[in-house]
């Protein structure tokens, strides 16, 4: 019997803080299990991209396996008979957050968003923005509660990262595992107890 593809999605709005999905779709190329990385990134996002970090589209385009053009409504993954273990968006706009909660899905981003919520998918939202008003709040509430998971890009401490590189890796790491996408970089935690026992003894 052959063994299903491992596909997932990933989004990448015109946010700050494209390199959230950038490292999505570099430690999905270096899983041990193959997993086939379908990107769709925004005109928006490509232009931020360049802003924040000098990629130009072509080295974006060739860290994914297949690349859906915003535009391409026809494309696999606007269908829910095809088969993915869910989409990533990182990092995920208010425009697309409140596109998505809407319903109206004008652009491929929030077709395939839409997908993963009908068809009762994993869609994760790392939102990227602060303060949030009320508005805001709601609009998230309201995807929660049509399944999504909302997960903005906090940094953990408690791993004492040495660059923001080992930051974003970990946070990334952490969304992927929402998946059941397991790396070495995400570590189980153990307690204090566990991860310091000299110095918690101190306090004690």
């Amino acid at each position: 019997m052959q063994q299903q593809q491992l596909r997932l999605v990933v989004g990448i709005s015109g946010a700050s803080g494209g390199i959230y999905g950038i490292r999505a779709l570099t430690i999905i190329k270096q899983c041990p299990i193959h997993i086939e990385s379908h990107l769709i990134v925004t005109r928006n996002a490509l232009i931020t991209l360049q802003q924040e970090f000098n990629m130009n589209k072509q080295a974006v385009y060739e860290l994914a396996d297949v690349v859906h053009f915003p535009q391409d409504i026809g494309a696999s993954v606007a269908s829910g008979s095809y088969p993915t273990l869910g989409m990533l968006i990182a990092p995920c706009s208010i425009r697309t957050m409140s596109e998505i909660s809407s319903g109206m899905t004008s652009s491929l981003m929030s077709r395939v968003a839409d997908v993963m919520l009908k068809e009762k998918r994993k869609l994760v939202l790392m939102i990227r923005e602060t303060p949030l008003h009320l508005g805001h709040l709601r609009t998230m509430v309201k995807l929660a509660e049509f399944g999504a998971v909302i997960m903005p890009p906090v940094p953990a401490y408690y791993t004492h990262p040495k660059t923001i590189d080992d930051i974003i890796s970990y946070t990334v790491a952490r969304a992927l595992n929402l998946f059941g996408i397991n790396t070495t970089i995400s570590s189980t935690w153990l307690g204090i107890k566990h991860q310091n026992h000299d110095n918690f003894m101190k306090l004690n």
